[in-house]
């Protein structure tokens, strides 16, 4: 049976700096989906042209817009980078060249080239759920992004919080504290 092996992480985006090389209309699409996430992502661009709305949206974050065709001098500094162009041989350039450089890399639409696929995401305050389908549906990963919309309650930071505070006041070593905690929270996933 096949299964997803992919390591979900959550980036604190803030502390890198991201690089999407491209600014069409998936260029835009994956810079609207990372501040969407991060509003506080760095991010630069990378392209010869930039639709209106691209810059609007780049505007508001004040992401760095560059107006050239991709060189490997722009991967020097970044960690992680988005290739969106329409042209497969510069994507593919990009793809090489972040191997070169230990660069994360995710070359849009084209997963035998991607280190990370950029998933549906849920954010409720401080809670956050990332959903893949290891590349193979993005519409699958959209659907499910709606379903938890509606079933996690908009009061849920108010819980996480409260959770924190009551996590604070425990006495004892690591585990009884681990012990405690999964005692309270087993609530949550009980069937009334």
């Amino acid at each position: 049976m096949e299964r997803n092996n992919l390591y979900p992480v959550f980036l604190k985006t803030s502390n890198l700096h991201i690089l999407i090389v491209g600014g069409g209309n998936v260029a835009e699409e994956k810079l609207h989906f990372l501040t969407k996430s991060s509003p506080d992502a760095k991010v630069t661009m990378v392209s010869p042209m930039y639709r209106k709305a691209t810059k609007e949206l780049a505007l508001k974050f004040d992401v760095d817009l560059i107006t050239d065709s991709y060189q490997a001098k722009y991967l020097m500094g970044k960690h992680m980078v988005i290739a969106t162009t329409d042209v497969p041989e510069v994507n593919i350039q990009v793809y090489n060249d972040c191997r070169s450089f230990d660069k994360l890399v995710n070359v849009a639409d084209n997963p035998p080239y991607c280190d990370f696929y950029m998933g549906g995401i849920v954010t409720k305050g401080n809670v956050k759920i990332a959903i893949s389908t290891n590349g193979k549906s993005p519409t699958t990963a959209k659907r499910l992004r709606q379903f938890f919309e509606d079933v996690i309650p908009e009061d849920i930071t108010k819980m996480v919080q409260n959770l924190n505070d009551y996590r604070k006041t425990i006495k004892g070593d690591f585990e009884q504290k681990v012990d405690k905690m999964n005692e309270i929270t087993q609530k949550l996933i009980e069937k009334v």
